[in-house]
């Protein structure tokens, strides 16, 4: 029992101790913990100034700006839609210029390289598109796939069928996965690469086998096969 109490105290002695060291160290360097707090303070002030003061307003600015050129988009008027009407528009590349570091100047680029690629200027669909940041299972691998048929349209089916089988793995689903694997497989036969094309069309039929794809496979395995010997 005394040696419980003795190791008690003991034990009070050495928090005590941990006590009073801390204190005289807030004590000696009491200014420079508070210039830490203040410096830490002013950052945390800065950012949330920067962001309700000006990267907020900034996104609604592009936001309002972007709706206007997806209106003409669904209109397929490309031209407009790129590069403003001349009066309350300015387009996605003044918008891209003006608001790139946004969410919407960001959707702005994948709109742009649409637009362009469609107008078939295929060098500057490119350089949007790669420009475009996403991780979503829809858009980004479509914009990927699109870059994929830029190269297509360029005669570069070897930088296309990465870009392919890139946008099908990032979409991993029904709706878009399958298509892009099937122009790969397209992109490989043109290549002569009978092989990497049957794989291609076996994994729509094996991974996706509800999709609209699916449906007709069994004629592009075949057709691979066949070439392949």
């Amino acid at each position: 029992m005394a040696t419980n109490k003795k190791k008690g105290t003991q034990a009070e002695a050495e928090v005590g101790e941990i006590v009073s060291r801390s204190e005289q160290f807030i004590e000696k360097h009491s200014k420079h913990i508070l210039y830490v707090i203040l410096g830490i303070a002013a950052v945390i002030a800065l950012f949330m100034g920067v962001r309700h003061g000006y990267l907020m307003p900034r996104e609604k600015k592009a936001t309002s700006a972007l709706f206007k050129g997806e209106q003409y988009f669904a209109r397929d008027s490309f031209a407009l839609a790129l590069n403003g009407n001349g009066a309350d528009y300015e387009g996605f590349e003044a918008i891209i210029k003006e608001y790139g570091n946004t969410k919407a100047g960001n959707l702005a680029k994948a709109y742009a390289g649409i637009c362009h690629f469609r107008l078939g200027e295929l060098d500057q669909a490119m350089k949007n598109l790669k420009a475009f940041k996403g991780k979503d299972q829809m858009i980004s691998p479509a914009v990927i796939g699109l870059i994929g048929d830029c190269y297509v349209n360029m005669g570069q089916a070897k930088d296309a069928i990465s870009y392919f089988e890139k946008a099908a793995k990032a979409a991993n689903n029904t709706v878009v996965s399958p298509s892009f694997l099937k122009k790969a497989g397209i992109a490989h036969e043109s290549l002569g690469q009978f092989q990497e094309a049957e794989k291609a069309y076996t994994t729509i039929k094996e991974k996706y086998s509800t999709s609209m794809e699916a449906a007709d496979i069994d004629k592009y395995i075949t057709r691979a096969k066949l070439s392949a010997k």
